[in-house]
This record gives structure tokens, C-alpha cells and sequence, in this order.
């Protein structure tokens, strides 16, 4: 899958082709049913399948003093678009001067003359343009002027009958649910950044951890979580058990907030590599101990949980 961050100069062999459209933050079942349409209409035309999303999301222009929001960033997006056979994803930088672009522009200069488009799938609740002028029957109407195709994608329900949604998906985090989450997005939900240096304490006791700043990812429920770590190595990702601490240390005076991850039985230097966290279960609630030796019995006592979990448990297999 080629990437670009604008829509002018696309190679000739991605243009002409099926898009879906949105801001897929999770990239869950719901957003993943219209990725898949977009792609089954490229391969009808015998064309190329491109997803445009909008990055960084559009709400963090909009209501920036907002808490932390994000399921996916661009990085994570991209690998999981990547997994189902997209050909080109168009991340479209979204700022101040793009969002004053009307739905009539942004359908001539994106689709039209940037893309091409003969195909655009929307889910049924999209709006885009300024002032969110724009709609799945704003694309039916330009798609009838410019000459390419509009599909609708209807609510996609999960078992039980309840609609996929990046909502539902944040509350379940928020509580720590992190199986009704995976079912939801249809993949376990990662944290992705880059390994920092941080106060070092852990391997004082056994216990060394990679540190990762979370940036404006949702804040889900502070605690200790079973894990699995992905280290990019060449062409792929190593995956390894771990566990992970997520929040503010309170034990220690900790004031900012972070995920600490300890890979199980692992030997080497992390440090200023991406590392993509599958945050698999909650095992229990961030709490502050009366003393360093109290947290260190406890972290034992962590580990050998999140080893359990992750040795018995059923979980979602990486993307």
C-alpha cells in the first residue's frame, strides 16, 4: 500500500478508481464494511482501492481543549487499512485552511481532479466540507454531474444487535473492557510510540520497561493490562507477551501520564523504536502502595497474572 498526505500528483496507476471515504478512527467493523466495499467495486472496475481519511482528526482543529480522543493515529491506521488489501491510502492533511473547503471544492479538487474517482463509498452518516455541507446525497448529486458511482453503507450491526461505533468502542475502554472493545473494532486495540528514556526504576528490581508517552491517545482505564508488544524488525512485526502498566505511578510521585510495558524473557535495546502495544486485558486498577518494596511484590505478583492470562485467554490474533 503506497501512503500520500495530499491528492495532486497520485501516480497514474492509482487514479480512476474506488475510494472509501471517512475518518476511520479504529478502523472497526463498522468502517472496515465500507473499506471493503470501496475495495470490492475497485476490483469489479478492475481498478485501483484507495481509502481517504483526514489527519489529525478533525476534531482536534475543532474542540482542541477536548481530553485525549484518539483510537488510532495515522501510523496504526495505515497498518491496519494495509492488512485488507487496500492499494493506496490518501491521509489528507486537515487544518484550518482545509476545513474552509466547501463540499463542492472538495469533491472537484479531491475526487475529481486529485483522484479521478469512478467509485466513492461512504457510510450513510459521513458529512464533510465547511460547515458540513456535504453528505452521501451531496455525493449522489456530484456523482451524477462528474460521472462516478455512490454506495451508501448502512449501520453494520454486531451480535445482540448493537450498531459498531468509535463511541461504544471508548466507553468500553474507559472501562476496562477490553474484549467487548476487540469485538467491536475486530482487533485487539493497540498504543503505538516511541520507546523514551524514563526513570529507570524498573530494572532496579527485575522489571526493566520500555516508556511510552501517549499523546492525544484516549486515555483508557488507568491500571495494569496483560500485553503483547510488536517490534518492527525488517519487513515484520516480532510479537512478544508482556505487561504493562498505564497512568501516572502514583507510588512513585509520577505526574505525567504514560504506558510502561515489561516483555516477558526479553534481552535487547528498545530504546528509540516504535513499539505497538496490544493492550489485551485489564488485570487490575492503578493504586498507590505505602512503599517501593510493596509495589515490587506487586509487580511480581502482575506478572505472573498477565502470564497466566496470556497463556489461557483467547484474543484477538494481530492484524
Amino acid at each position: 500500500m503506497q501512503i500520500f498526505r495530499h491528492a495532486a500528483d497520485l501516480p497514474p496507476a492509482l487514479r480512476g478508481g474506488a475510494v472509501a471515504l471517512g475518518n476511520f478512527d479504529g478502523v472497526h467493523q463498522g468502517h472496515r464494511a465500507v473499506i471493503r466495499q470501496a475495495i470490492q467495486a475497485a476490483q469489479d472496475l478492475q481498478a485501483p482501492s484507495g481509502v481517504i481519511t483526514f489527519e489529525p482528526h478533525p476534531r482536534s482543529l475543532f474542540r482542541p481543549d477536548d481530553a485525549p480522543y484518539r483510537l488510532t493515529p495515522l501510523r496504526i491506521k495505515a497498518h491496519l487499512i494495509e492488512g485488507m488489501g487496500v492499494d493506496a491510502l490518501v491521509a489528507l492533511h486537515f487544518d484550518k485552511s482545509f476545513s474552509e473547503l466547501t463540499a463542492t471544492d472538495f469533491v472537484r479538487q479531491i475526487l475529481v481532479e486529485g483522484l479521478g474517482v469512478r467509485h466513492v463509498v461512504a457510510g450513510y452518516d459521513f458529512v464533510f466540507g465547511h460547515g458540513r455541507g456535504g453528505n452521501i446525497d451531496f455525493l449522489r448529486q456530484a456523482g451524477a454531474h462528474y460521472g462516478f458511482a455512490v454506495t451508501e453503507v448502512r449501520p453494520v450491526m454486531a451480535d445482540g444487535g448493537i450498531a459498531y461505533s468509535s463511541t461504544r468502542i471508548r466507553q468500553h475502554l474507559q472501562a476496562g473492557e477490553m474484549a467487548a472493545a476487540s469485538l467491536l473494532l475486530g482487533h485487539a486495540w493497540e498504543i503505538e510510540g516511541r520507546v523514551e528514556h524514563g526513570d529507570k526504576r524498573g530494572r532496579t528490581i527485575g522489571f526493566p520497561t520500555a516508556n511510552i508517552e501517549l499523546g492525544d491517545y484516549l486515555r483508557p482505564r488507568f491500571g495494569v493490562y496483560a500485553i503483547q508488544a510488536g517490534i518492527d524488525q525488517g519487513g515484520q512485526t516480532v510479537w512478544h507477551d508482556g505487561v504493562a502498566n498505564l497512568g501516572r505511578r502514583p507510588t512513585v510521585g509520577g505526574l505525567v501520564e504514560r504506558l510502561e510495558v515489561h516483555l516477558f524473557d526479553f534481552h535487547g535495546d528498545l530504546y528509540g523504536k516504535h513499539l505497538r502495544v496490544r493492550m489485551l486485558d485489564f488485570v487490575r486498577p492503578e493504586m498507590k502502595f505505602e512503599s517501593f518494596d510493596a509495589l515490587k511484590a506487586q509487580i511480581i505478583t502482575d506478572s505472573d497474572e498477565a502470564r497466566r492470562r496470556l497463556s489461557t485467554g483467547t484474543f484477538p490474533p494481530p492484524p
